[in-house]
């Protein structure tokens, strides 16, 4: 399984990590189409390719094809939203917060997987991305659609394993080639 062959790269330094990646797949808060669709949401926003590529195969195994493929739409919209939205946020001009984003959205109501887990996964990503405006409104969302905040922080615990795992991997390539 892949978690193990990551699990094996991660160096004593960061032990937490091996230890936090492990008991994420033994979590009883998330179904496993959510979890896996976080996994695979998350993998592709840390932007590691050995995370997308050891974690989007294993994902696709206890994924439809419908739910892979929204998972991966969650992560590249949220890729634009998450600076779009960011933007609005952190200027002081009140005026953008007023004028239409003008960016296409129409996998919001395409993506065909189950509307709480694009939201979730959504979340995740945009917990990733450093965007409040978007991690509060989707997490507003799937609070008000059922999930428990148990639920929402298994999906953040994700979120943020998987992108400490990617800085680690990401700085370890660098000195493997020195």
């Amino acid at each position: 399984m892949p978690v193990e062959t990551l699990v094996e790269m991660i160096p004593d330094y960061a032990k937490d990590l091996r230890l936090n990646l492990t008991s994420l797949f033994r979590q009883t808060e998330l179904n496993e189409t959510q979890m896996w669709g976080t996994v695979a949401a998350c993998a592709m926003a840390c932007r590691n390719g050995l995370l997308i590529e050891e974690l989007l195969p294993e994902a696709a195994k206890h994924l439809s094809a419908t739910a892979l493929e929204a998972a991966k739409a969650a992560a590249a919209m949220m890729g634009m939203n998450n600076i779009y939205y960011r933007f609005g946020h952190l200027s002081s001009n009140a005026k953008y917060k007023e004028l239409p984003s003008r960016l296409r959205m129409n996998v919001i109501r395409t993506h065909g997987a189950d509307p709480v887990d694009f939201e979730l996964w959504c979340l995740a990503v945009s917990a990733i991305n450093g965007c409040g405006v978007c991690v509060d409104s989707h997490e507003r969302v799937v609070r008000e659609k059922g999930l428990t905040e148990e639920a929402v922080l298994t999906a953040v615990r994700i979120a943020s394993t998987l992108h400490g795992l990617a800085t680690v991997l990401e700085a370890e390539s660098y000195v493997e080639t020195q």
